[in-house]
This record gives C-alpha cells, sequence and structure tokens, in this order.
C-alpha cells in the first residue's frame, strides 16, 4: 500500500517569472473551463478524459500558449470536476456546473523538474527557476520529513497564488512500510469535533467558536455593490465587478485560511488525531438559510484543513450530518424540540442548556467515536476532546490531567459572547 503526503513550499519567483506564472495560471484557468463547458454540451455530461482530449486538444492549443502537459494537466482538472458532479447527481445530490477561478496550476513530472532547493516550472513563455523558501534544515519538518526523505518519491504538484505569493503544494508518495505503523494499541485516540454554520464559521468541541459575522457583512456589502453596478449594464460597470468579486474571492479566502489554520492549531494543541466534519452534501437543503456562497466557503474550510491537518500528520473525516443538532451530548436524547432556537440548545429530558452549535460540534465527536470503536485494535480507548477533558462513547467524562482549566482561548476570530457558555 502506498502513503502519500502533500508539503506546501513556499516559492522566492523574480518579478518577470511572477508576471509569466500569472499569465500561464490564467490560461490553464481558461483551458479547464473550456473543457467543462464542452462537456456539458447536450443532455448527457462527457465525462471521458479519452473524449475529452480528443475534443478539445486542438482547440486548447490554438487559442492557448500552454504546452502540451499543462493542456492534458487542464483536461484532467475538468474531467475529474465534471466526473464529481455526475456522481452527486446519481446520490441525488444537487451540484452545479464547475468552474475554475482559484489561482492554481497543476504541474507533474513532464512540465515541472523538482530539485532540493528549487523547482524548474513551464510556463507559456519556457521555463523558469523557483526558488524554495526552506526552514531550518535542523528543525523537524514535513520538508525534511517528506520533501528530503529519500523513501519518498514527488510525484506532482499544485502552484497556489494567495497573500501575494507562489506556493508549490509537492505531492510526495512512498511504500507503507517506510511510513511508522500506527497498531492502535498506544491508548491515545481523540478526535476534534467541528461543527459548520452561518452565525458560526466554526465552533469545535473543545468550545472555541469562529465567528461568521465579519465574513457574512463582507458578503453582503459585496452583494450590495455587485447589485447596483448590474443595474448601469455597462461595459465598465462588468468589468468593475469582475475586478470586486476578484478582491472579495481573495479576502474570503483568507479569512477562511485563517480559520483553517486555527482549526489545526486546535487539533495538534489538544493532541487529537482526528478532525471530524459533517458530511456537506446537500449542506444547503439541511440548512435553511445558507446561500451557495456559505456552501461554497464551508467546502473551502474543509479543504483547507484537510492538506493543513496532512502535513501534520492529523486525519480529517466527515460523519453523516442525521440529527446532530437535535441530540443532546450529555444525554443523547434526540429530540426536534431541544433545538430551541437557531443559537440555542435545550435538552427536553435532562435540562442540559448550552450553546446549539457547540452541542452541534461534540455530536459530530462522538459519531466519529461510534464508528471508531468497531476498528480491529481491539478497544483502544477514542474519545471526543472537549475544552475540560474528554467524553468517551458511553457519555463518561474524564477532566483534564494536564492543568487545563478548561476556559475557552480566544483567537483573532473567536466570538466572545458565544464562548462564554461552553462550560460543562
Amino acid at each position: 500500500m502506498e502513503v502519500r503526503r502533500t508539503v506546501p513550499v513556499k516559492l522566492d519567483v523574480a518579478d518577470s517569472d511572477a508576471a509569466l506564472l500569472h499569465e500561464t495560471i490564467s490560461e490553464f484557468l481558461w483551458a479547464a473551463n473550456y473543457v467543462v463547458d464542452h462537456a456539458w454540451q447536450g443532455e448527457y455530461k462527457t465525462t471521458s478524459k479519452a473524449e475529452l482530449q480528443r475534443e478539445t486538444y486542438d482547440d486548447v492549443r490554438a487559442e492557448t500558449r500552454l504546452q502540451a502537459n499543462l493542456v492534458q494537466n487542464a483536461r484532467n482538472k475538468a474531467a475529474d470536476a465534471v466526473q464529481s458532479v455526475v456522481a452527486r447527481w446519481k446520490q441525488g445530490d444537487y451540484a452545479g456546473k464547475p468552474n475554475f477561478s482559484a489561482p492554481t496550476l497543476v504541474y507533474d513530472k513532464r512540465c515541472a523538474t523538482f530539485n532540493d532547493d528549487h523547482a524548474t516550472l513551464s510556463t507559456v513563455e519556457g521555463r523558469i527557476t523557483a526558488e524554495y523558501v526552506l526552514p531550518d534544515e535542523n528543525r523537524e519538518t514535513p520538508h525534511s520529513e517528506y520533501l528530503f526523505n529519500d523513501d519518498y518519491e514527488v510525484t506532482g504538484a499544485e502552484l497556489h497564488y494567495r497573500d501575494g505569493e507562489f506556493y508549490l503544494h509537492v505531492r510526495t508518495k512512498a511504500d507503507a512500510e517506510f511510513e511508522t505503523a500506527d497498531d492502535g494499541n498506544d491508548g491515545h485516540n481523540t478526535v476534534l469535533g467541528v461543527d459548520l454554520g452561518i452565525e458560526n464559521v466554526a465552533v469545535t468541541s473543545t468550545g472555541t467558536f469562529w465567528n461568521g459575522a465579519e465574513l457574512n457583512h463582507w458578503h453582503r456589502e459585496f452583494e450590495k455593490r455587485r447589485g447596483s453596478l448590474q443595474q448601469h449594464g455597462t461595459r465598465a460597470a462588468h468589468e468593475t465587478i469582475q475586478s470586486v468579486g476578484r478582491t472579495e474571492t481573495g479576502r474570503y479566502d483568507h479569512f477562511l485560511h485563517t480559520v483553517s489554520k486555527e482549526l489545526v492549531a486546535e487539533a495538534v494543541e489538544y493532541d487529537c488525531d482526528v478532525i471530524a466534519f459533517e458530511n456537506l452534501t446537500g449542506i444547503r437543503e439541511r440548512m435553511p438559510n445558507a446561500k451557495k456562497f456559505h456552501a461554497w466557503a464551508f467546502q473551502r474550510v474543509f479543504e483547507y484543513v484537510e492538506y493543513k491537518a496532512e502535513i501534520v500528520g492529523i486525519s480529517v473525516e466527515q460523519v453523516s450530518p442525521a440529527y446532530t443538532s437535535q441530540r443532546c451530548s450529555k444525554c443523547g436524547t434526540t429530540l426536534r424540540e431541544n433545538r430551541e432556537t437557531q443559537a440555542r440548545f435545550c435538552c427536553q429530558k435532562c435540562g442540559y442548556e448550552v450553546n446549539a452549535d457547540y452541542n452541534a460540534a461534540k455530536n459530530i465527536g462522538l459519531k466519529y467515536l461510534r464508528s471508531a470503536q468497531t476498528s480491529s485494535s481491539g478497544g483502544a480507548p477514542v474519545n471526543v476532546r472537549l475544552n475540560r477533558g474528554t467524553l468517551n462513547v458511553n457519555g463518561d467524562y474524564e477532566p483534564a490531567s494536564d492543568g487545563q482549566n478548561g476556559s475557552p482561548r480566544e483567537s483573532p476570530t473567536l466570538n466572545e459572547a458565544n464562548g462564554s457558555a461552553v462550560s460543562e
């Protein structure tokens, strides 16, 4: 069996080369969207990569300066996205036509060369050299563990542009025998439950809240401005909408990256092995007030947490969302009436009263550990991490033994008002 790890590496790129990378990303995204448009024609969507290659390759080569391998990578990205949509349709879920706008670009070993301290990357005008910005070589980091480990082979990378910098997410693989085996008998397996929502972007089973007020405010203001500009109907107004849209997307991404980074830091601080989310499929149907924007933001948080957690050896899982908002995390009673309001949970049986999102976060963790109890390890304890200790599958509570006082920690995006309502 193979194990795969991804290592984000910051790049030091000359201004002239940065301009070429931006042009290459732009043409790559155009190519991917062109293939999606072609696949979307007709009643039946084309998902075959071979067929899409035959029908779009010449057109993309003629309309772009991309070299052949980048054209193929754009086609693969588009085909994978269309296949994912069709798979969701077969499950009865809603999914719209894919559109690529995030500044990313897929490289493989045919169009990039990966060295110890730099990479050479294909662009629309030949190859450029991008130096790696690396941490201290004496520190134990994902770079030393995977990127510079001879047991791991570099298979490709994805170029990202965010916060004014280029990052290369280098993909590596190795045989499982090179990984440290986890036999499940180390007596420690702890999950961090995470609930995503509108009022609070994220709430953890440890009682930390990331408030969504600022994000929702940005979105409302952008929608108002876009509506006002659309009324003008001019080319200049359309170009302004696109410009403002790019600015807003960058702002959203920065915010969501911060949330995901702090979520992973929370898991690391509490020594969690797993971060558990609800399955995001059909979330707009389950959450009537959620807009397409919120579904996009939730998916971004999950994806950002997924790759950040992988770097530090934490797995990210999804559980069924059924009844997580109605079940009492203290006594297990499940009633629709338990959810008093959107923000408040009060168990009709035991009287447990708490913030509804916090209760849901604990239930998400509990759902995951119930499935984990069936593992073949033979009963290694599995716990949901809380702010004052841990909760096991039987509902038994164990206080923290490491001196933690249970107070919710504040982050730059923490909601203080909600954070005060997490005591057991």
